[in-house]
């Protein structure tokens, strides 16, 4: 989903005011950027791997609550 021009003005001056405010921070995010590129990854995307581990973990605690609840309907 693109941005709106509205949107890329506000995003553009956000972006200016950091670099005045915080020029250590756009420094060290710059540097991310480039590692990220170093890497063949385009900035910005995660990527199945940044998702996959989280789908885990969501699956895995379903499970156990659902265990949990059985364990506790059939104890009682």
């Amino acid at each position: 989903m693109s941005l709106s021009p509205r949107e890329r003005r506000i995003l553009a001056e956000i972006e200016r005011a950091l670099e005045q405010d915080d020029p250590e921070l756009v420094r060290r995010v710059a540097e991310i950027d480039e590692t990220e590129w170093a890497r063949g990854a385009r900035p910005g995307a995660r990527g199945l791997r940044g998702r996959a581990p989280r789908a885990w973990v969501i699956y895995v605690a379903v499970t156990l609550v659902i265990v949990c609840l059985l364990i506790a309907v059939l104890t009682t």
